[in-house]
């Protein structure tokens, strides 16, 4: 029985899947008894209030999994789990999976407007939320949801007091026995790994997020050839940084680390002084994140008065790495800097540790499962011979197969064949190597013409005074669009519109790539997944040229 809202696999593509072993039949709580089972004693998760091995954390896990039951949380209900970058996440998302529930992942800075929308599309009937975290109380905003929500069964509450009518997490994990019977129980529970296991809100800078449902077989088909993709191995302690709800974190780091039997180190923290400290305290081999916070760790004014030499690579993805960045990082860090491609839905491309400099320039790597088909065609459907740019599709064991309850949105998302529309323009060569020009709903409609904006932005962050810049379409009644670009200048530096585009000409850049417009901005607004926020950017330039 597969859950109400979630599109299941085409029989004939999962049986080839089985049948090939491209989906290996374990759950989320296999691996984590897997890696317990063959290092017990190997220490596995770190964070800044405990450090855990394989086996202490399984405990804690069954532990809390047991005393989830005589909660009374049932196979396939959905369950928000809002957490920062702490050990408790790990109990509470394995234990969840260790009982055939639907965890949810929640960024920790998502909000009541956000939280009141999950709960409502996902039906969850519980939350496992901290009382707080650095600055913000979660309690006015727990109860705030909870009047509009008001059918939640349970709040658990992470780190946090005693407050009725919420329950504590810790006292959860202290009542539960493992006794023989209970552990029978947890047996009896385990899920088929053809079921929904996860639950990823997609972090898009427009509207109110959807939901892609993810397999146990699916996700961790995905992730386990993500990171042998870019080396994981049981000697890497790995940082994570970027929020552990986010799907680059949670995939590329945190389940690669427990599939290849490495530690996982999570930090509640993105200052690039902590960031440094816990490199040099704990080092740190690899880190996982955005582009924008490896520009905060390489730009950081007191970077050389660590000890760094221990971080050997560095994967970024969720946003464009130019090269200006990859160059620092090799120059100032002195790691292999893995480019990467990804998204909630399962499309995964990233570099290879034997790429020459222009590969990791240029492009986003190759598919990290050799068994996702990656296509690119054009407006008809047509597949485009390689190097010529048109929509991406993809589909595979990798691959999501359709978003929770959104039968129209799903009907626009994937052509007949099951392939999803992933909405970016790129092209593949003829090694498979993918590079993405832009994003269809990105792309700039000006008279006719479609003009990328990634494509001017890549040209614009070549100039040495530039830090951040974001290309978006302007409105204009003439031709529609206009090409509008924000550029956040490098501290001290003096730049003009007119400095900017000769800089562009220099650079033989075509007339349609040169801004029409440019804003000079002290600090470029960002999405809480650390993504530029250019729905903010385009509402602010609709503000200045006076439509509403």
């Amino acid at each position: 029985m597969f859950l109400d809202g979630f599109t299941p696999y085409r029989a004939e593509d999962a049986e080839k899947y089985n049948t090939f072993r491209w989906w290996r039949g374990l759950t989320f709580g296999d691996i984590l008894d897997k890696a317990a089972d063959i290092y017990p004693d190997k220490e596995a998760f770190v964070d800044r209030k405990s450090r855990l091995t394989f086996s202490q954390a399984r405990a804690k896990t069954n532990r809390l999994a047991i005393s989830l039951i005589k909660l009374g949380i049932r196979p396939l209900d959905r369950v928000l789990v809002q957490l920062p970058n702490w050990n408790e996440f790990i109990y509470a998302y394995f234990a969840l999976q260790k009982i055939g529930a639907i965890a949810v992942l929640l960024i920790d800075r998502y909000r009541q407007y956000e939280i009141n929308h999950l709960f409502k599309l996902t039906e969850a009937t519980s939350w496992i939320v901290p009382e707080n975290f650095w600055k913000t109380d979660y309690l006015p905003i727990i109860d705030d949801v909870l009047k509009d929500s008001p059918r939640v069964k349970h709040v658990i509450l992470v780190r946090g007091g005693d407050h009725e009518p919420f329950l504590n997490l810790e006292k959860l994990i202290e009542d539960g026995e493992l006794s023989e019977d209970n552990i029978a129980k947890l047996a009896e529970r385990r899920p088929d790994p053809m079921q929904v296991a996860h639950m990823g809100p997609t972090g898009g800078t427009t509207g109110l997020p959807k939901v892609v449902p993810r397999t146990h077989n699916d996700l961790l088909c995905g992730s386990e050839y993500a990171a042998r993709a870019w080396e994981m191995d049981i000697q890497d302690t790995c940082l994570l940084a970027g929020p552990i709800g986010h799907d680059l974190t949670f995939t590329k780091g945190l389940l690669g680390s427990i599939l290849t039997f490495g530690k996982s180190v999570l930090l509640d923290s993105t200052d690039p002084e902590i960031i440094c400290r816990t490199i040099e305290r704990e080092k740190v081999t690899a880190v996982v994140w955005v582009p924008t916070l490896a520009k905060r760790l390489v730009y950081f004014k007191g970077l050389n008065d660590f000890e760094l030499s221990s971080l050997k690579k560095m994967h970024c993805g969720g946003g464009a790495s130019l090269p200006d960045l990859i160059k620092d990082v090799r120059e100032k860090v002195g790691c292999t800097y893995f480019n990467g491609f990804g998204a909630t839905e399962g499309q995964t491309t990233i570099t290879r540790s034997n790429d020459d400099l222009e590969t990791v320039y240029k492009t986003v790597g190759r598919p990290t499962c050799p068994y996702d088909t990656y296509k690119v065609v054009d407006r008809n459907g047509k597949e485009l011979p390689p190097n010529t740019p048109g929509e991406l599709l993809i589909k595979g064991p990798g691959v999501f197969t359709g978003y929770y309850k959104a039968p129209e949105e799903n009907e626009k998302a994937f052509d007949k064949d099951g392939f999803f529309r992933t909405g970016d323009v790129a092209k593949i060569d003829d090694a498979g190597y993918v590079t993405l020009t832009g994003r269809i709903k990105e792309m700039i409609n000006r008279g006719g013409e479609s003009i990328s904006a990634i494509e001017i932005e890549k040209l614009i962050s070549d100039h040495p005074d530039v830090a951040i810049v974001a290309v978006i379409p302007m409105p204009d009644p003439e031709m529609g669009e206009r090409v509008c670009a924000y550029i956040q200048p490098k501290p001290g530096a003096e730049l003009s519109f007119q400095k900017t585009v000769s800089f562009l000409k220099d650079r033989k850049a075509s007339v349609l790539q040169l801004p029409e417009r440019i804003e000079f901005i002290d600090a470029m607004p960002f999405t809480k997944a650390e993504k530029v926020d250019k729905m903010s950017l385009k509402e602010d330039i609709k503000q200045k040229i006076g439509i509403s």
